[in-house]
């Protein structure tokens, strides 16, 4: 049952800026006939190149995983940790609803800048293909061919920036929002064929406010129509354009939980760290994913900040930007050491 949201939505005026440029840009960029004009897009999202010399100690490189789709993943190497034995992965999937954005993206360079420098670990943030150009199952296929890349010692050895106490023995996948979506899926698909990988192994799943629906229309979608970022116009239409034709939102990729759920009853899937906001308009169903993970098993935790809007620890000035990181940073150090014993 949904809990309803009693307090009062307050942002620094530099967050609702922010927001609603997002919104603004989200909606002029969608035409009617379910296409995006990337001209305009690629005009209004600022990016950013690699930066091989190290800001904020972390440096940064482009990697081609696959050049038949000229896909690549962006690199983020923390320094100083030569006296690290081994560094953690984090496998990251930028949010944008499967249509929108890049691992180029400001917004997600600099995240995924902080996840190096905070968490010490290396970031692979993905360039996966974007709907409605390319739909489903397109992003899960990148993602899958991301890990087998990582899982090919030749490969990394060909990645002249690869640290070398970099374990993929110990890789986390994340995402945030799309992106926690294609994480899920991703997670479910590693589980199904782990024994095909030899090097590669996934320690954890990090789902951050995952972008999921359906066909019914749940409370905080109702109760929260007019929060930042998330709406069901908005919603509905990248449901859409990412979707084959014909299919509805009870397709397994979007109901996850659903009337059509993949059976992950057998499956042996990793701890998983679920980030829940209680101003997301989407937090009903994640909060459904929480519960079909734990009735079917699953080791999940579920941290939930009532105040949080979706995508709200992409603003470093928001209190609880820092809170996830730090519950994140537990969440790996924990496995680490039960890895280690």
């Amino acid at each position: 049952m949904a809990t309803k949201t009693t307090q009062t939505l307050s942002l620094p005026f530099k967050t609702r800026f922010q927001v609603s440029v997002l919104s603004f840009v989200t909606d002029i960029v969608r035409r009617n006939n379910g296409t995006i004009n990337r001209r305009i897009i690629n005009l209004l999202d600022r990016r950013v190149p690699p930066n091989p010399t190290p800001y904020n100690s972390v440096s940064t490189h482009n990697v081609v995983f696959d050049p038949s789709n000229n896909l690549w993943f962006r690199l983020f190497v923390p320094h100083h940790t030569d006296a690290v034995a081994s560094l953690p992965v984090i496998v990251f999937f930028h949010g944008g609803g499967f249509s929108l954005l890049s691992a180029a993206s400001n917004v997600y360079d600099a995240v995924c800048r902080r996840f190096a420098r905070k968490l010490n670990a290396v970031v692979c943030s993905v360039e996966y293909r974007l709907s409605p150009e390319h739909k489903l199952p397109c992003q899960y296929d990148d993602g899958f061919a991301v890990l087998k890349f990582l899982d090919n010692p030749q490969n990394l050895r060909d990645i002249p920036h690869w640290p070398e106490n970099a374990d993929v023995s110990t890789v986390f996948i994340a995402g945030d929002s799309a992106g926690g979506n294609l994480a899920h899926h991703l997670t479910v698909n590693y589980a199904k064929s782990s024994s095909s990988f030899n090097l590669l192994k996934v320690a954890g799943l990090i789902n951050i406010q995952p972008y999921f629906g359906g066909k019914e229309r749940v409370d905080s979608e109702v109760e929260l129509e007019g929060m930042p970022v998330v709406s069901m116009e908005r919603t509905e239409w990248l449901w859409k354009a990412f979707l084959p034709e014909g299919q509805d939102c009870d397709h397994w990729a979007v109901n996850v939980s659903g009337p059509n759920a993949v059976d992950i009853s057998g499956l042996k899937l990793p701890p998983i760290l679920l980030f829940v906001g209680g101003f997301d308009p989407l937090k009903d169903w994640q909060k459904r994913y929480y519960e079909w993970l734990r009735r079917n098993g699953k080791d999940v935790k579920l941290v939930e900040y009532s105040t949080a809007i979706h995508a709200f620890y992409v603003f470093p000035e928001l209190p609880q930007a820092n809170l996830l990181f730090a519950e994140i940073k537990e969440f790996i150090i924990k496995k680490q050491n039960s890895t280690v014993r």
